[in-house]
């Protein structure tokens, strides 16, 4: 006897999986929750399996067969993504939808500017755009919820490509008023003396702390934050120094006020800007239009990270 149900039944489903509730997934899904509950309940009658425990106080909760279940829908959406890839691969036109992630850290001064000269140039296809930390750009790839992710190589699992697009030294960010303000360089030793604005991002925050490990030295954390924009707000309002890699067009505050981006001294590798991949992702063409795209106009800018144009 042949089963009927849907992919977009099976979608419905591993959202409810994944969110424990049919209120997050409707969320999630944009679309209602009547509708979601349906298609679970159709889902268990085809099957004749409960796939779900209802807790009225506490959602949704897999039961042992929904468990095995949501494991093999999420394989079934994957190979339907892989077959609609590949007709649009033997078609032979840039076309559909592209889900890119993008680091916290710079989404703000690269990815909107990438994504409008990319879909002016290829209007066929719906870009998707999401911005998180680096550990949920990973684990959003593996779980094919992007197809690419625009970020550093800190920490790229094996499983996973890394296509470098420029390296980016870390710089010392100060107001225009700080004591270390004038230095034509700084060391961690000499900004361990004032407070410190931490740009608190997992992976990332290891990375600028072992610039002061390497030289041996702890900082006094007076603020944290996860937006580069509140960083650089706190900094320029005399909150503490802070480092990053990311030197946007303009060295203003977003209040309008002017900040000293600094060399940072002690041979701490620089990070690399580039994509992360799934193995084999550059084989569907709009992730490969999108790459290339995006490698030729940031090879154009003079930023992030880069010293400024007019500065000569």
């Amino acid at each position: 006897m042949a089963l009927r149900f849907t992919l977009r039944q099976l979608e419905y489903f591993v959202t409810v999986g994944e969110q424990g509730s049919i209120a997050q997934a409707s969320a999630m899904v944009n679309v209602s929750s009547p509708s979601i509950s349906a298609a679970i309940s159709q889902l268990e009658e085809e099957f004749g399996l409960p796939l779900f425990v209802r807790k009225h106080a506490h959602g949704l909760s897999l039961t042992q067969a929904g468990r095995q279940f949501m494991e093999q829908a999420r394989k079934v959406l994957a190979e339907a993504d892989s077959l609609n890839g590949l007709a649009l691969a033997i078609s032979g036109k840039v076309q559909g939808p592209l889900n890119v992630g993008c680091l916290l850290t710079f989404a703000q001064v690269l990815l909107p500017a990438i994504r409008r000269g990319f879909q002016n140039k290829y209007v066929d296809v719906q870009v998707t755009q999401i911005e998180c930390d680096q550990q949920t750009l990973i684990e959003k790839l593996r779980r094919a919820e992007i197809d690419v992710a625009l970020t550093y190589d800190l920490e790229v699992p094996p499983d996973l490509d890394f296509v470098p697009l420029r390296s980016l030294p870390l710089y010392a960010v100060v107001s225009a008023d700080h004591p270390l303000a004038s230095r034509k360089t700084v060391s961690a030793k000499s900004l361990v003396e004032y407070p410190m604005v931490l740009l608190d991002l997992p992976i990332s925050r290891n990375y600028f702390m072992s610039a002061f490990e390497q030289a041996g030295v702890t900082p006094t954390i007076a603020e944290r934050t996860r937006d580069m924009a509140v960083m650089r707000s706190l900094v320029a309002n005399g909150f503490g120094f802070s480092v990053a890699n990311i030197r946007p067009h303009s060295d203003l505050s977003p209040d309008g006020r002017a900040l000293r981006f600094i060399p940072l001294e002690g041979g701490l590798r620089p990070l690399n800007l580039g994509f992360i991949l799934p193995d084999g992702a550059r084989n569907i063409l709009s992730v490969d239009a999108f790459v290339d795209h995006a490698s030729q106009t940031i090879a154009g800018w003079g930023y992030p990270g880069l010293s400024l144009v007019s500065e000569g």
